[in-house]
């Protein structure tokens, strides 16, 4: 029986009916691959999509905060923590299949991408060889539209199977979400289950020769030995965000524990002792003297947690 004067959130994660791993005041540098940010009121990775549904609407009648997280890999958390949940899609959308008479990958948005580039490879069928090295989890792939300027995941999505609050289950065509550079249509309170992801058969050759070219090119233009959030802002039309903050000599520049990695100036590493107040800081300095000299607005591709 609950406490007299437990919140029916408390309520609900002390059931042990509840279908998931509850952790209150879980350090989000754990769950992220900047190694950065403060505690998180509850981290709860719910396992099926009753637990999820369930956790979902409490929170909305509660007004408790809420978010879905993947493995953290284009997410600055703040140093003082997030004040709600942070969910974690874990058992019942970590798995995936192959649908051998449909080409097709059907896949829970809590799998790695690189676990389904890597079993393309192994049945021999292309179309995910651009996302090789790509971290991060199939549902994060989506709702930023991983990819480059000339391939890019949102192609593939023969389906989506999303939950939003008050609404429910949805299964729409991937024809029918708009798909733009690192960016998705999906809404904010809507969350991505499961995908469909359309390949073709190809000749093994030519699908390892692409999948080696991607991940050399990546190895040698990207610092993918520090932790970083990868790219920090998308490219404006036109122009590459690196360029810019190399002509401006900020390559290299530091607050803190952060810096301007050497290696692509898009990207903000932490050499170790960075707080999210530094990388915030420097992310600043950035677009500020982007904007100073050129006129252009940086957009960050990072995603905020835990600001004000």
């Amino acid at each position: 029986m609950a406490a007299r004067h437990t919140s029916p959130l408390q309520a609900l994660l002390v059931d042990e009916r509840f279908d998931g791993d509850i952790y209150a005041h879980e350090p989000m540098a754990r769950h992220t691959t900047y190694r950065i940010g403060g505690p998180a009121r509850f981290y709860v990775r719910a396992g099926s999509i009753g637990a999820l549904t369930r956790l979902v609407d409490v929170c909305e009648k509660e007004g408790v905060p809420w978010v879905v997280v993947g493995r953290g890999s284009n997410l600055l958390v703040a140093d003082e923590g997030f004040p709600g949940v942070v969910i974690s899609l874990g058992r019942d959308f970590r798995s995936f299949r192959f649908d051998a008479e449909r080409s097709c990958f059907v896949a829970g948005a809590g799998v790695l991408l690189s676990a389904v580039v890597q079993e393309a490879f192994r049945r021999s069928v292309a179309g995910l060889e651009f996302a090789v090295g790509t971290p991060g989890t199939i549902g994060g792939a989506l709702r930023m539209n991983a990819g480059t300027r000339d391939e890019w995941i949102g192609s593939r999505v023969a389906s989506v199977t999303t939950l939003r609050p008050g609404r429910g289950l949805e299964r729409r065509a991937g024809s029918e979400i708009t798909w733009g550079y690192r960016a998705s249509s999906f809404a904010l309170d809507e969350i991505v289950l499961e995908c469909e992801l359309s390949v073709e058969p190809s000749d093994p050759f030519y699908i390892r020769g692409k999948m080696e070219a991607n991940l050399a090119r990546r190895k040698k233009s990207q610092p993918l030995g520090e932790p970083s959030c990868g790219s920090v802002f998308r490219n404006p039309e036109g122009a590459h965000v690196a360029v810019l903050v190399e002509e401006l000599g900020l390559k290299g520049a530091t607050i803190g524990g952060a810096r301007v990695s050497d290696v692509h100036a898009n990207f903000i590493v932490n050499t170790g002792e960075a707080t999210a107040r530094d990388v915030r800081a420097l992310i600043s300095l950035i677009a500020s003297k982007v904007h100073e000299a050129y006129g252009i607005e940086l957009a960050p591709e990072v995603r905020f947690l835990g600001f004000n």
